[in-house]
């Protein structure tokens, strides 16, 4: 059956593209859902009136395309599976992984536009998956498959040495406490010192002005 797409179809066509499918996808999937009408002139002019406006949604969607290709370029996804000691992954690297850690990075892409290997990625280690965006264009994001088993080893790492730098800070806070408190100790232990020398002092030079009064009445 022959059909003019009303809108855009993954794996079909475009909105404004004629297209030929079978009946059975026509009348049971494109025409009802409004995906689709039917090919006669009364729609296919209907569809010239709005061939601007179509093309200029195309142009926006090139431009998004664009855009999107140049952040997934220079991403890398971290994948976390299960596997045994010697790398080996227990189960399958899919799309809806990679998509499920897209979305967690806010970008929404369907399922389907992302192709990943499968049956190669049999252990951890550094891969690829070809993202489908607008046209004939696409992306290659790397993915980073790693262990569950090592990601948890290394979370564990990184808590005790964020729980030892913690101790020892604490530690170095109250050494540095302790001696401000024994250095403010003996500098006060000091000043006494100090006051209690020149109050012992003071008398001494007390007699000598009294002996010397006399003496200036005898002259």
């Amino acid at each position: 059956m022959k059909i003019i797409l009303n809108q855009d179809v993954p794996n079909l066509g475009e909105e404004g593209d004629v297209c030929v499918v079978k009946d059975g996808y026509a009348r049971n999937y494109l025409l009802p859902t409004g995906a689709a009408v039917l090919y006669n002139n009364e729609n296919l002019a209907i569809f010239k009136s709005r061939a601007a406006a179509i093309e200029k949604r195309k142009v926006a969607k090139r431009q998004a395309s664009a855009s999107l290709k140049e952040k997934l370029d220079d991403l890398t996804l971290k994948l976390v599976v299960s596997a045994s000691e010697s790398g080996r992954l227990f189960g399958s690297v899919t799309s809806l992984m990679v998509q499920e850690e897209l979305a967690k990075l806010g970008f929404e892409i369907e399922r389907k536009r992302i192709e990943v290997a499968s049956h190669t990625i049999k252990q951890v280690g550094i891969y690829s998956a070809r993202v489908h965006l607008y046209e004939n264009e696409s992306s290659v994001i790397k993915l980073d498959v790693v262990s569950e088993a090592d990601v948890k080893a290394a979370e564990r790492a990184a808590a005790k040495a964020a729980k030892e730098a913690e101790e020892a800070a604490a530690k170095a806070a109250k050494e540095a406490e302790e001696a401000a408190a024994k250095a403010a100790a003996e500098a006060a232990a000091a000043e006494a010192a100090a006051a209690e020398t020149a109050a012992e002092e003071a008398p001494a030079e007390a007699p000598a002005e009294q002996e010397a009064a006399p003496a200036a009445e005898e002259n």
